[in-house]
């Protein structure tokens, strides 16, 4: 029926990152429409709260688990853990991304390109994109094993489509090789997940397994006034996300209501990446 195309009653869906802005939003909007999202993340107490507030909530079941998808046995172990306890898993989230950290420094400014360090190079990419690897490796696999199939979606960004505009950044009375800038791990990374999303699409088609990346813009979120501004100037819509403006193209990706949407790059960023 038309009415439940973006049901998700009886889907177990994992959810990468799942205690984060949005990836508590995405949780929620997965349990409001009756399917038990699986929380991963790297605090058992967080992952253990949340599910514990969407459950009294939406009584789905929902249940999290403290994680590193950066190591593969991790990965692995978890991917077995679900499918005996649940028999399948129907949707992944590949939402998990570090938020680029660079020492302070009064002489150097290391989130620059000529100065940003190798091992949070590493650390980014490691999380961000080869978790995400990991974890199509294993839970899409278990997609595939479902006989119904399933949806993978990966959440990019603006800036998987655009450079980052580095003038949001400057701040008078700094000289140029003191600014700072977005660094450069977001952007290969939300790059990263758009080809990995192209590859998935193609792979397991003949088993139904369906792969999509939404790009997010940003979230306004207690910024400056004076950053706001000058982001929102670039917006044709004038200003940035609600947290909670992304859950409505998430559950249209994750559920029936796509059914024929595989290799998509879904911008949702209030035209930032049509100007």
């Amino acid at each position: 029926m038309l009415e439940d195309l973006f049901r998700l009653d009886g889907k177990v869906v994992v959810i990468t990152g799942a205690t984060g802005l949005l990836g508590r939003k995405h949780a929620e909007a997965i349990a409001c429409y009756g399917g038990t999202p699986i929380l991963l993340d790297l605090s058992q107490q967080a992952v253990d709260s949340f599910a514990s507030e969407l459950n009294d909530e939406y009584n789905v079941g929902s249940i999290g688990f403290e994680i590193d998808i950066s190591d593969e046995k991790a990965v692995e172990k978890n991917a077995k853990l679900l499918i005996d306890k649940f028999g399948k898993i129907d949707g992944l989230v590949n939402n998990a991304a570090n938020n680029p950290k660079v020492e302070e420094s009064n002489e150097v400014n290391f989130s620059r390109l000529e100065n940003f360090p190798l091992n949070i190079w590493n650390d980014d990419i490691s999380v961000g994109l080869t978790g995400a690897f990991l974890c199509a490796k294993h839970y899409g696999f278990a997609l595939s094993k479902n006989p119904e199939g399933g949806s993978i979606v990966n959440i990019s960004s603006d800036l998987g489509l655009i450079a980052p505009d580095q003038r949001l950044y400057v701040k008078s009375g700094i000289d140029n090789d003191k600014q700072n800038v977005k660094p450069v791990t977001y952007s290969v990374v939300k790059t990263g997940l758009i080809g990995l999303t192209r590859y998935l699409a193609t792979y397991w088609t003949d088993k139904n397994v369906r792969c999509n990346a939404m790009c997010p813009g940003g979230v306004e979120n207690g910024q400056p006034e004076d950053f706001l501004k000058e982001v929102n100037a670039r917006i044709p819509m004038g200003r940035m996300a609600r947290a909670d403006e992304y859950q409505g193209t998430l559950l249209w990706m994750l559920s029936d209501a796509s059914s024929y949407l595989n290799g998509a790059i879904i911008s949702v960023d209030g035209g930032r990446t049509t100007w």
